[in-house]
């Protein structure tokens, strides 16, 4: 495909989803602007106080560094089980992050003032808090500025992270896009990024240059030149404006952030295609046929996210899976009935978590391994036994939850001896290419995924059934059943309608098709006359 056609593919995928996308951008950019005003209100305060108290400058500067050392998502999981998912622990996460450029920049600009000028300011009788407003922060700013700045920039693409927790934002179209190996979702995700990073740099730069006051250099070694001595920030048309509409933006966003609950029936998935599938399946059949208000939260974690959500009551409904519940979940011992598995999870469930498991969607998407079918062919490869002959010389490429479960990689090497050359620990689309691109030889897969279909890759037998049986149930918060029953009548529709053959070809929709999980979920029940 050469470059002009390429960027017309890429263009009528935007306008495709142009609804989708500009959705996104808004919450990008709500989320991004809280996180940097939270910093901005502790930050500098907490730069200004150490250069007072200096006893305290070295631990609140290694605190803020410490923090930055953290990686983002383990940060983020600290921060679930405190805020639970979506917005809050995202805005937590980008302000935690920010803090350091500002309170550092803060710190070391108004350290680096020559002490002659403030021993001359305190001459004529100016008190510290005049000094501080008239001598020391104008003279400090650009320096201040510049850690805005960083701040801000980084903020915009740390703030992708927030659509792994749920929270929306252009990360959405990012993870989707690999999981799915869609370099046009992913490139739809990511320049709307780059673009707002340099909005936000070029919009901090404008406002630094009204707030600066003359004869100051700015962040870019310009000297500000102008009538008005006095910052104009608090006094200035300009500076008015400013304050005005970030006002507004501060008010709007915190109410949309912070008043979503009340009434309102949550319907989650995890993050990958046949969870968005099967979410906004039940979310659809919610919305049209009760009149229950629905929020989708799309595109979470992976099963300890959406569990803990759901315990936490950040969560209402979602699609689970009945052999990671019992595995996972309950570190209980596999089980090949499907049945007695779905009797154990259920009753484990209802009895220490109040969530009720509702009757199964029909399909078992149990975990599998699959090669290309030219190595299959070549060492005559059907089931794992086979493939563990062979293991010692290959390359596993695997979802990082599989590398660390009992039912997974563990089990692997406990119940078949299979040891591969090299465990490579990578998430959603991207094993399927590295099987494609030769950089592995086998990959775990979920016997449902689209992309077996989409790579034609042969998928082997699990001749020991170590993989539990993993049948997908709608799962719901009881109290939420006691207070709405209608959404276990509703949600029952669902039951035995999707089989393993059915579900490959939704989820070849998206994967391969690139549909809208949304639209392949509420063309289904169309078909089935469900809505």
């Amino acid at each position: 495909m050469n470059f002009a056609s390429a960027l017309n593919t890429f263009w009528n995928f935007v306008l495709s989803r142009k609804e989708e996308i500009i959705k996104l951008i808004v919450e990008h950019i709500e989320l991004t602007f809280l996180a940097v005003l939270f910093s901005l209100l502790i930050g500098i305060p907490l730069g200004i106080l150490i250069t007072r108290i200096k006893k305290l400058a070295t631990p609140v500067l290694s605190i803020a560094s410490i923090i930055q050392a953290v990686p983002s998502m383990a940060l983020l999981g600290f921060l679930i089980p405190v805020l639970g998912i979506g917005s809050k622990p995202a805005i937590a996460m980008v302000f935690l992050y920010s803090l350091l450029p500002i309170v550092k920049n803060t710190y070391t600009g108004l350290m680096n003032i020559n002490p002659d000028t403030l021993e001359a300011a305190q001459a004529i009788g100016l008190t510290k808090g005049q000094i501080l407003k008239m001598i020391q922060i104008p003279l400090a700013l650009p320096v201040i500025m510049t850690g805005i700045r960083i701040s801000a920039v980084t903020a915009v693409g740390l703030m992708t992270i927030a659509a792994f927790i749920g929270a929306g934002g252009l990360g959405y179209m990012v993870f989707s896009g690999v999981q799915t190996v869609n370099n046009n979702m992913i490139l739809a995700g990511a320049i709307p990024s780059c673009i707002l990073a340099l909005l936000m740099d070029y919009v901090i730069g404008k406002i630094e240059t009204i707030v600066t006051p003359k004869g100051i250099k700015t962040a870019d070694g310009k000297i500000k030149v102008g009538k008005d001595d006095k910052v104009p920030f608090k006094k200035g048309p300009a500076g008015k404006v400013i304050v005005t509409v970030l006002a507004i933006v501060l008010l709007s966003t915190s109410v949309s952030v912070y008043s979503k609950k009340g009434s309102t029936i949550v319907v989650a998935s995890k993050n990958y295609n046949e969870q968005l599938i099967l979410g906004n399946m039940m979310a659809t059949l919610l919305e049209e046929n009760t009149n229950l208000n629905i929020e989708r939260r799309m595109n979470l974690g992976g099963s300890s996210v959406t569990f803990n959500a759901a315990k936490a009551k950040e969560v209402d409904i979602y699609a689970e899976y009945t052999g990671v519940a019992l595995v996972n979940i309950m570190k209980h011992q596999a089980v090949s009935d499907p049945q007695e598995t779905y009797d154990i999870v259920k009753d484990h469930f209802e009895k220490n978590y109040g969530i009720t498991w509702l009757e199964p969607f029909g399909f078992n998407n149990t975990y599998t391994l699959a090669v290309k079918k030219d190595l299959a062919s070549k060492y005559d490869l059907k089931t794992f036994s086979d493939l563990t002959k062979i293991s010692s010389g290959l390359t596993l490429a695997c979802t990082m939850e599989f590398v660390n479960r009992e039912d997974g990689y563990v089990g692997l090497k406990n119940q078949y001896n299979m040891l591969f050359n090299d465990v490579k620990s990578i998430d959603g689309g991207l094993r399927y290419s590295s099987i494609d691109n030769n950089q592995a030889d086998v990959i775990d897969a979920f016997s449902t995924d689209g992309l077996l279909k989409a790579f034609d890759l042969k998928v082997l037998e699990d001749d020991k059934k170590l993989f539990p049986p993993y049948y997908a149930v709608p799962i719901v918060r009881q109290e939420v059943i006691d207070k709405h029953p209608e959404i276990k009548t509703e949600l029952n529709k669902l039951a035995n309608t999707i089989n393993e053959e059915t579900m490959i070809e939704l989820n070849y929709k998206v994967d391969k098709l690139g549909m809208d999980p949304r639209k392949v979920a509420d063309d289904f029940l169309k078909e089935k006359g469900l809505i």
